[in-house]
């Protein structure tokens, strides 16, 4: 997939979540960016993960021309953190559709 197709679907993924109203206003404490544990679960939301980790962290890659991942699995952690939610569909469906375009 090609960089700016790439950008395209982290600005979708940015509306889709504001749409579903999971997009935080305020900056999250600095110290919870320094999780290590995966999608920083012991201190975020995965929806803050995505906003305040991966966007941002896909938008500097992309930005400085570097490689991205290889292979990711948004979307299985997306069916936890939304599990019997079903007005998160979309979301990840969405999720699910970026895992393959990256994978």
């Amino acid at each position: 997939m090609l960089p700016v197709q790439i950008s395209a679907h982290l600005q979708q993924l940015q509306a889709l979540m504001q749409e579903l109203s999971l997009w935080q206003a305020t900056p999250i404490d600095e110290s919870a960016l320094l999780s290590t544990a995966p999608f920083a679960c012991d201190t975020m939301s995965f929806a803050q993960w995505l906003q305040f980790i991966f966007i941002p962290k896909m938008q500097q890659l992309l930005a400085l021309g570097l490689s991205l991942p290889g292979a990711i699995a948004l979307a299985p952690m997306a069916e936890q953190a939304w599990q019997g939610q079903a007005q998160y569909l979309p979301l990840i469906k969405f999720l699910q559709q970026l895992d393959e375009y990256l994978s």
